[in-house]
């Protein structure tokens, strides 16, 4: 039996901004993209508001929702190490 010890561990990225604070702003923008989004579907079945309004919005939060993705990993690539 082999009982050599484990290689030590890499140290694992922290990012620029805190991990836990990125993650509530990018879960509150998504949340608040999805939620436009559902609303702006609603109101255009419903003949509230025209196609055109719908689509700009849901690709508004698509673009909106893509940024924060990019700007997570962005800040997880750069930032500092332990």
């Amino acid at each position: 039996m082999d009982t050599s010890p484990l290689p030590p561990a890499l140290p694992q990225k922290r990012g620029f901004i805190n991990r836990r604070i990125m993650r509530v702003i990018s879960f509150t923008v998504l949340a608040i993209c999805i939620a436009i989004s559902v609303i702006a579907s609603i109101l255009a079945i419903w003949d509230f508001t025209k196609t055109d309004a719908l689509w700009r919005t849901v690709a508004t939060c698509i673009v909106v929702s893509g940024g924060m993705v990019a700007f997570g990993v962005v800040n997880s690539l750069y930032g500092s190490k332990d």
